[in-house]
């Protein structure tokens, strides 16, 4: 992965990488509740995008949900939609002391290693790119995400204790993925883009980083998204020491590149509802060449949404995004 990483930065011509797994399901006439609870079907829907679109790796779906239930969070699962966590799990300060760090084997987490591991048994000729949530976004989802916000400042030993069991499970799950055959994974980490530069290195980089230091190495990359970050805390997140970063639509993108590390991948960041859902085939286009004539300065910028694609975006956009980026790279010869 780190030569994978070197190859795109040498490029000449820029590359995609869209947070897309959505337009798969609906390839494959499923639904998103048959994704998230069935590995086959999830595989099958990432298999489906492969094969249609050049993506230079496949993304699995990008679901805040799997670490949350493992750890016993009720999850609603809509039928077209992504799912998301209902109630508070941990009601105060006392629940975080006595909350187990569960085995890899709870909730759906079985059927996302199936989904990655024939991602990576049949998809062979690009990486996967696994899915997990960050330790921050995932302490919000158990303990309430405003509630989260007061801990840190009325009881920051209480915080911490419930980051390192959520740092503890991230790393065995992102082992298991690495096991699985996995690439890599795209940790998403939107609820820390909430905090202030130092917050956000406080109670998720130094989080991050210890998980990095345990699961990144030559063969596998962690590719750290924060779509929350508009700004803020790009600082904090490159402090990870990440083989790359993903930006949400909220952040000037060039800006953004100026504070990455020439050696890691700096990934973003189309809007995936007012542009890739909403917008017409000629908004995409204008949108796209734009963010690619901003960006040409910096060989280790990868064109992609600024989060997951939602449900039932249109593929016409879809294909307008690959298009122009053909037209881009072919004007650079």
């Amino acid at each position: 992965m780190k030569q994978w990483a070197k190859d795109l930065i040498a490029n000449n011509k820029v590359a995609a990488i869209p947070i897309m797994t959505h337009p798969g399901i609906e390839l494959i006439g499923k639904t998103v509740r048959d994704a998230v609870t069935d590995g086959q079907v999830h595989y099958e829907a990432i298999k489906a995008l492969y094969e249609k679109y050049p993506s230079a790796a496949s993304c699995v779906i990008m679901d805040l949900t799997v670490e949350a239930e493992a750890f016993g969070a009720e999850v609603v699962f809509p039928e077209n939609e992504v799912p998301s966590v209902t109630g508070r799990l941990l009601t105060d300060e006392a629940a975080i002391e006595t909350l187990q760090v569960p085995d890899v084997n709870k909730g759906r987490v079985p059927e996302y290693l199936k989904a990655n591991r024939l991602a990576a048994e049949h998809l062979t000729d690009r990486p996967v790119l696994a899915g997990c949530i960050g330790p921050y976004s995932l302490a919000g989802r158990l303990y309430d995400m405003s509630e989260i916000m007061m801990l840190i400042y009325i009881n920051p030993d209480a915080a911490k204790m419930l980051l390192a069991k959520c740092s503890e499970f991230i790393t065995n799950y992102c082992l298991a993925l690495k096991e699985a055959g996995a690439n890599g994974v795209v940790m998403a980490e939107p609820a820390a883009g909430l905090l202030s530069n130092e917050d956000c290195q406080q109670f998720s980089s130094e989080y991050v980083k210890d998980i990095i230091a345990k699961v990144q190495d030559d063969d596998f990359a962690v590719i750290l998204h924060n779509c929350g970050n508009t700004g803020n805390c790009t600082q904090a997140m490159v402090y990870t020491g990440a083989m790359g970063y993903h930006f949400g639509n909220k952040i000037d993108m060039v800006e953004a590149l100026k504070e990455v590390p020439a050696d890691a991948l700096a990934m973003g960041n189309l809007d995936p509802v007012s542009v890739f859902k909403m917008g017409s085939a000629a908004l995409m286009k204008k949108e796209t060449m734009a963010l690619l004539e901003a960006t040409k300065d910096y060989p280790n910028f990868v064109l992609s949404s600024g989060c997951d694609t939602p449900p039932h975006t249109p593929f016409e956009n879809i294909d307008v995004f690959y298009s122009t980026l053909d037209e881009f790279n072919q004007s650079r010869n």
